[in-house]
């Protein structure tokens, strides 16, 4: 089965299954317990909400995935609550991208971010394919921890600056809901 990750999605599985996702300025972190064969994807936008730090956890936990700091969270705890080990866990990072010079370099910031966010977490990374201009389609496998990217065109760039910028709009107008575990 094939699972198509959007802006905000978070999915864990020990299934034989697909976690599918297209990237532009937007991160993807893949995390497994290749031991256990137990492992995730996330798929964020921003690395945290607009004028909060790090020492403001009680008002990031509340905005659930859309956002890196809870993103990434979420993710490690639903692996961690699926039988996870810390120690074995495994990331590759993906996307990041400058796909629209209207916009900041969101992706430099992404991926900035989540590059400390696991060095903090004492979390490696076994692989990582990020930033560059062009967007990209990515597949992960997490029973073998394989991924599949495929960098799209031009033409593809546009498509998903537009659906990134209609996505960033989308968080100023939607309520906060949702919770994660902090630790």
């Amino acid at each position: 089965m094939v699972v198509k990750l959007l802006p905000g999605g978070c999915y864990v599985t020990s299934k034989d299954e697909v976690l599918d996702t297209v990237l532009g300025s937007c991160v993807s972190a893949c995390i497994r317990n290749p031991r256990l064969r137990i492992g995730g994807m996330n798929h964020f936008m921003l690395p945290r909400p607009s004028g909060h730090g790090y020492d403001t956890w009680g008002s990031l936990a509340s905005r659930a995935t859309r956002y890196g700091s809870a993103s990434m969270e979420q993710l490690i705890n639903r692996i961690l609550r699926a039988g996870g080990t810390r120690a074995e866990l495994e990331v590759k990072i993906f996307g990041g991208g400058r796909v629209l010079s209207s916009l900041s370099d969101v992706g430099n910031l992404n991926v900035t971010f989540v590059r400390e966010f696991l060095r903090q977490e004492g979390l490696r990374v076994v692989s990582e394919d990020v930033g560059d201009t062009c967007p990209r389609h990515v597949q992960y496998f997490p029973m073998s921890g394989r991924v599949r990217v495929k960098y799209l065109t031009a033409r593809h760039s546009a498509d998903v600056g537009s659906h990134e910028q209609s996505y960033l709009k989308g968080l100023e107008r939607a309520p906060l809901a949702g919770e994660i575990d902090l630790f």
